[in-house]
């Protein structure tokens, strides 16, 4: 075993939840000859040699040495390892913008019902009926929430939705015969806007926010042309305002031959309230971890759903759920009849587990319940602005929608800035804000309550922050130092090598 690790003994692990006590030994560490922690049943075959079964090419004579181990050794390794990270749920996690809120358990039975976890991405139509019927409706439920004409739930993520929303926009005008060259993104944009119009070859044009945060018609009419293909629009913005003069701006790029993209990301403010298709949106991507419960994180499977307008539909990337009607009978088929199409973003049907756990999410709530979800958003994020504003600079100090955006402006004179409340923020048992982001806000925090946490909840998150803007006025170097609670010290970053300070406390059996 290295000298750096320690077993770990029951008399430690009163100190696991706070990493104190023991470094986890690596399972090669643990290992013992003769350990097994499987059982298989007889062979009920006859035996083949391994070079028979595979290719010598697909063989390796290095995989000797393994660990051998006993069930219970990896089952608890793995257990402890996972009580290590935060999660959702275990408390509050306030990402602005990449939100992560609750998932609730129903979601997750209905996603492992044996017709949708155990369906095979290969078998016919005939056999995926339940599947395809509840696809088709899931398409027909954010369609309307959303104000879109069509919904092709097959992009793996809001980003690849993102992407397969600005190649429908490109298809759309080569097959006009225009060439259109320029995206117009607003500087308040999430990251993604301007990657996804640039991998389609599209040059970015910067629309910069007005001093109220917003974007305004004179601005977007100042860059328009006939070179400009659309604008990607993210409504509320990453600073958590509502665009207040967007049916405006969709008129002036309309005007122009353009088409408007409508960054879905932040529709959780929306749900019930307003739609991106009445507001002029021709092309949007809908967040299912964010706005419909679906689980995020730990680069695991997504699903970004993106809607269109008619005019977008010959586009849509293929295959598409269509109802059987007329002499076809009854049931439901995948339609591949597109010949615009952009063709196909994903194995199969992409992350079916995803969409069912969407589905789940709005039948339980209806349409009354998804309203009432925007409105406790709302009413988190303003209640957290009206709490913090006093200790935390407010670059945009008017009433928010889904999230509210701060600074370290006000801690200025005491060094500690938005890196260290974030640091900090980890003792105190949190999962830090986004920070640094929107890039429109220097030392910008950026928090999103989600409409999961109640008001007990956000009011301990509350009295973290103004603690630590207290702490900062007192004692800096604390904050300044911060994480203190940890495995790993924060990253010495004036190393080169950016190497992490093991911090090391015996348990009682060490002394």
């Amino acid at each position: 075993m290295s000298a750096d690790r320690r077993d770990v003994r029951p008399e430690a692990l009163g100190n696991a939840a706070h990493g104190l006590a023991y470094e986890e030994p690596l399972l090669f560490e643990r290992s013992r000859p003769g350990r097994v922690g499987y059982s298989l049943p007889a062979l009920d075959v006859p035996a083949v040699a391994p070079e028979e079964e595979l290719p010598a090419s697909l063989l390796r004579a290095d995989c000797e040495g393994l660990p051998e181990l006993s069930e219970v050794d990896v089952v608890r390794h793995f257990t402890r390892i996972s009580t290590w990270n935060y999660a959702v749920d275990l408390g509050l996690y306030p990402l602005g913008s990449c939100t992560m809120k609750y998932n609730p358990k129903m979601n997750e039975v209905a996603a492992a019902l044996a017709g949708f976890a155990r369906s095979h991405p290969l078998q016919p139509a005939a056999l995926s009926q339940g599947l395809l019927h509840l696809f088709h409706e899931l398409e027909t439920h954010l369609a309307e929430i959303s104000g879109m004409d069509r919904v092709s739930l097959q992009p793996a993520a809001g980003a690849q939705g993102e992407l397969a929303g600005v190649m429908m926009i490109r298809a759309y005008h080569a097959h006009r015969g225009e060439r259109r060259r320029k995206i117009l993104v607003p500087d308040s944009a999430h990251g993604t806007n301007p990657a996804s119009a640039g991998l389609n070859g599209y040059e970015i044009v910067s629309v910069p926010s007005g001093a109220d945060g917003v974007l305004h018609p004179e601005a977007v009419a100042a860059v328009m042309g006939p070179e400009v293909a659309a604008l990607m629009l993210t409504n509320p913005s990453t600073l958590g305002l509502f665009e207040e003069h967007i049916v405006r701006i969709a008129e002036i790029v309309h005007a122009g031959g353009g088409l408007v993209y409508g960054d879905g990301a932040n529709l959780n403010a929306l749900l019930g309230i307003a739609r991106p298709g009445d507001l002029g949106i021709d092309v949007m991507h809908f967040n299912l971890h964010k706005t419909f419960s679906t689980p995020h994180g730990g680069g695991g499977p997504g699903a970004g759903p993106v809607g269109v307008k008619n005019l977008l539909a010959p586009y849509l990337p293929v295959p598409v759920v269509r109802r059987l009607s007329g002499s076809e009978g009854d049931g439901f088929a995948l339609d591949y009849e597109f010949p615009h199409s952009i063709g196909r973003l994903h194995g199969n049907f992409g992350n079916v587990g995803m969409l069912v756990r969407a589905f789940a999410y709005i039948r339980s709530l209806g349409p009354d319940g998804l309203r009432r979800c925007a409105e406790m958003a709302v009413l988190n994020a303003n209640y957290l602005l009206a709490r913090l504003r006093g200790a935390y600079h407010v670059p945009f100090d008017r009433p928010v929608m889904h999230e509210c955006v701060l600074s370290d402006a006000k801690l200025e004179g005491t060094g500690v800035t938005t890196l260290d409340v974030a640091k900090r923020l980890i003792d105190h048992g949190y999962h830090p804000p986004t920070v640094y982001f929107p890039l429109i806000v220097h030392g910008a925090l950026m928090i999103e309550p989600t409409e999961s946490e109640s008001l007990e909840g956000l009011d301990r998150f509350v009295d973290a922050l103004l603690a630590i803007a207290r702490e900062a006025e007192i004692d800096p170097e604390t904050v300044r130092s911060a994480p203190h609670s940890t495995r790993l010290s924060r990253l010495d970053e004036t190393r080169a090598a950016r190497k992490p300070i093991l911090r090391w406390q015996p348990g009682p059996s060490d002394s």
